[in-house]
Formats: structure tokens, sequence, C-alpha cells
């Protein structure tokens, strides 16, 4: 969790790196082990991305379209992290993605999707196929919005022509009365029982002022039997889930989708954050989206993280250049290694409860307790994360081998294809042949499920945490001791002086 202003023991090192006017990132440190009275798995990884989500792991899927979109997004929540849809797509495309994330699965349905009496069911299995539902139960509106029916997989079943309209196959409801229905402040274990003993799948519920939402027993059942205690959830029940915007002309109206879509935190994607259009964007949202978190960036300067909180920032991104696709460093000349960033950025905002993720440069679980030691709350992953089977693209054949796309936002293939990324790298308007690239593109060797993937990372952060006797992440943040190593050190840190590994070619290690 955000840390109070009291110092921490890793503040004499930094000061000393300071004075030395040396600045390091992930390869140049590790951490100092301690007494310990914990084994690994007691650790616990709650902490936050901003200051009003939490995370049950501190791992988030970065806004990159070879990253994140709805399957990663899902997976990311049901894993207890988040994920980030990117914002190269239209701002209907990209709230439509943060809608499949909410109505994933669901305690109470305030808005349920619904159809119409005057569709087809031809229409609406397609609907069903396009939108990647999994239920197929909805309420149905007359042509005056009004809710006038309920169909369910069994009326589909039971269609005798897919150009029959859902009128003809639909329960009417004239009254509340004439379905299976419940009234408003129904807990959802009530709902639960409701369904199970009338065997129904949903349960429409009524006030005062008529229909209210639905519950459906597969999600009610799921929380009920507590089967998603390790999900990170909104208060309602539903899987929580983060959008990109920019600064650009079509921020006002991407805003607003998201926010109509239930979006639970939005992240201003920006390759420099400490810039008058993220300042302003950042002030229009909080002005005009309070009840949604604000997570800026991307910096890496403890001046910049003064200014971003000071405009109301929830949350911040630290990363310039770190990536492994990014070559901003290389085509700018900016950027403050890593963990120096990260931990400039929060001493500077130490005690103001707002969050820092780090975001990029992280290679190894290892990495990731580094980041953690060094200030940040949670990080933010794309290269480890790519080349799943939930990360957007198809999997292709290169060399015999099954790989997936993986670039940069600021690769001249991603320029190429959408406005967003020129709009992230302040290159709008500039010609074709005029880009001037910030990252690169590549191919990635198929991983299988993220889920594996996460399972890796998390252990090997829970290892470390076992290794420091430090029982939350707020604990390894307070008491990390940071030290640094030269490059023979970092050379002993791997493999090495092996040919072979249990019968396999020798482990190349690039340092």
């Amino acid at each position: 969790m955000a840390r109070t202003k009291e110092s921490r023991r890793c503040d004499p090192f930094f000061r000393k790196m300071d004075q030395l006017c040396l600045a390091l990132t992930y390869g140049d440190v590790r951490l100092e082990t301690d007494y310990s009275e914990i084994q690994p798995r007691e650790a616990k990884l709650d902490s936050l991305f901003s200051r009003n989500i939490a995370l049950k792991m501190p791992i988030i899927s970065s806004p990159m379209d070879t990253v994140t979109e709805a399957e990663m997004a899902i997976v990311m929540a049901k894993l207890g992290g988040l994920g980030i849809i990117h914002k190269a797509m239209s701002p209907k495309l990209q709230a439509s993605a943060v809608g499949k994330v909410k109505h994933n699965l669901n305690g109470f349905i305030s808005d349920p999707i619904c159809v119409s009496v005057d569709d087809t069911v031809e229409k609406v299995l397609e609907l069903k196929r396009v939108k990647g539902y999994k239920f197929y139960s909805f309420m149905v509106k007359d042509r005056n919005g009004k809710i006038v029916g309920l169909v369910a997989h069994d009326d589909f079943d039971y269609s005798k022509d897919v150009k029959d309209r859902i009128s003809d196959i639909m329960t009417p409801i004239t009254t509340p009365d004439t379905i299976v229905s419940a009234q408003s402040g129904i807990s959802i274990e009530e709902a639960y029982n409701i369904m199970l003993q009338r065997r129904k799948k949903i349960l429409p519920v009524y006030g005062d002022n008529g229909f209210e939402g639905i519950y459906t027993f597969a999600d009610a059942k799921r929380i009920v039997r507590n089967d998603s205690c390790g999900y990170n959830l909104d208060s309602k029940g539903n899987l929580r889930v983060g959008a990109a915007i920019g600064v650009g002309s079509d921020m006002a109206e991407r805003v607003e989708l998201l926010s109509q879509s239930k979006v639970d935190v939005i992240v201003i994607d920006t390759a420099h954050g400490n810039s008058k259009d993220v300042i302003e964007t950042l002030k229009y949202c909080k002005k005009n989206y309070s009840s949604i978190d604000i997570v800026a960036g991307n910096i890496s300067e403890a001046g910049a993280a003064k200014r971003l909180v000071a405009a109301g920032a929830d949350g911040l991104r630290i990363g310039q250049g770190p990536g492994s696709i990014c070559t901003t460093r290389i085509k700018a000349g900016i950027g403050t290694p890593q963990v120096t960033a990260i931990y400039n950025c929060e001493k500077a905002i130490r005690g103001s409860g707002v969050p820092i993720c780090a975001d990029g440069g992280i290679e190894a679980s290892g990495d990731i307790t580094i980041a953690l030691g060094a200030g940040a709350d949670c990080v933010m992953l794309g290269s480890l994360l790519a080349g799943t089977k939930e990360s957007p693209g198809e999997v292709m054949t290169l060399n015999g081998k099954s790989v997936k796309r993986y670039r940069g936002m600021g690769s001249i293939d991603a320029m190429l294809d959408n406005q967003a990324s020129r709009e992230r790298y302040g290159q709008v308007g500039v010609t074709n042949d005029k880009l001037v690239a910030e990252g690169v593109s590549s191919w990635l060797d198929y991983k299988g499920e993220v889920s594996s993937i996460i399972y890796q990372l998390t252990g090997g952060l829970q290892a470390g945490m076992g290794y420091l006797g430090t029982r939350t992440i707020s604990e390894l943040t307070q008491h990390a001791i940071l030290f640094r190593i030269t490059n023979a050190g970092f050379t002993e840190s791997h493999p090495h002086g092996l040919d072979y590994m249990d019968g396999q070619e020798s482990l190349k290690i690039k340092v």
C-alpha cells in the first residue's frame, strides 16, 4: 500500500548514489537478505494501482496493442491483477472491450445487455458471437425502451427458425409477478437460493420505479460459494478493468464512453507525462469524472511526480525508455534508469497516498522484487505477457516455431497503423516518410496461457519476500536494503560455467 512519510532503510544508499551522480537499473542492484520467520507462500501480495483501485497481486498488463485487450484484461483480473486496455482502437471499440470485461462475470447487473422485440434470433446469436458473450439470457425491450420480456437459453434451443423474432420466443412480462423475480434490496445469497429452488438462470429485480437489474445464477453461485476469492472485483462483484486514453482530439469522447462502460481506472498514456497537455487532460478528467481514478504518466523524475500529484493524479506510471522494444533513450537521449527513477519519484511524493506503478525493464521475477523494494506499489509488464494465448494477435509459424507479434507503440508499423501511437509520441500530422520511431517490432515465441507466466512471477516475488522476512509489499518497500553490484556480480547471479544442463545445450545469457 502507499507509504507514509517516514524514512526507509534504502534512503542512505540512494543518497550515496545521488552524490556519485549514478542512476541505476535492475541489473545494477540486488536486495540484502534479512532474518525471516515466514515461508514464501505466506507472503501477501495485496497492493494498490491507484488511490481506490486495490490489487490482490501487483502486476498490471500494459496498454499495448499486442498485449492487452478484453481477453487479457479478464484473465489478469481473475488472477488478482489488472489489465489496461490499449487505445489503438476507436473510442467505441475500446468502450466495448471494457464492457466485455465488466460483463464477464457479475454479481448484480444494473444495466444488463438487452435485445429488442424486433430483433431476430439470427441477429441476437450473431451479436453474441461478435461481442464474445458467454451467456444466452437477455432482457427484452419494446420499441419505447421498456422491459417487456425475458429470453433464455432454452428459448433459443426450441426456436424453429433463426428468422423468428425475439417477441415470438420470449417469456413476456406483463407484471413482475408473471416471471420469477425479486424485490429491490434482496441479497445475493437470497437471490441465489431463489434461482436454485426455482431452477432459473436469471432473476430480474424490481423496485418502486420498476426494473432495476438482474442477478445471474452462475455469478451468484460463484460469489456465494466464494469461488472468486482471488479475483480483483469491484464493489458490485464485477471484474476490475482499466483503459488508456491520450491527450488528442478524441479524448473527451473516449472518456465519456469509458465512463458509460463502468471502467474502474483511466490511464493517461503518453511518452512524456510531465507536460502541459497531460496536466490539462488530468484536470479535465478529475473535474468531470471525479468518481474514476486517473493514473498519469509516463515520467521518471521527482519534479514530474510532484507536479502530477498536485494536479490531482490518483496514481503514477514510472518509466521512460526501459522497455525491451523501446528506443527512446537511444533516439532521444533521455530517460532515467528505472530503479533510480522509481525511488526518486516515490521519495518526492512520499506520504501523499498516491501509489506508483513501475512500467518497463522487467525481465525476471527478481526484478519485480527490486522494483517494489525501490518504492513501487506494483509493476506494469509488456514483453513478459506478450506472446501468450490471451495477448492480441494470431499465432504464426516462423522458422518452424510458433510465434506471436510484439511491437512497441512507438515503432514505425504501430504509428502507421493507428493515430494513437503517433499521438503518444508527439507526431500527429507528420507524414509517413517523416515519422521518427521510438520503438521496434519483433516476434516472440508462443508462451501458452498467461496464468503460467503470472504463477512463476508471483512465486519468485514471494520467494524474495521470504528471504527478506517481509509479509506484505508495504513491509518489503519499507525495509528493503539495496546494494550495487558489478558486471562480474551480475554474471555470477546467472547460471554460468556450464556446457550442459540436464542434458540440454548450454544456457546462453546475454549480459
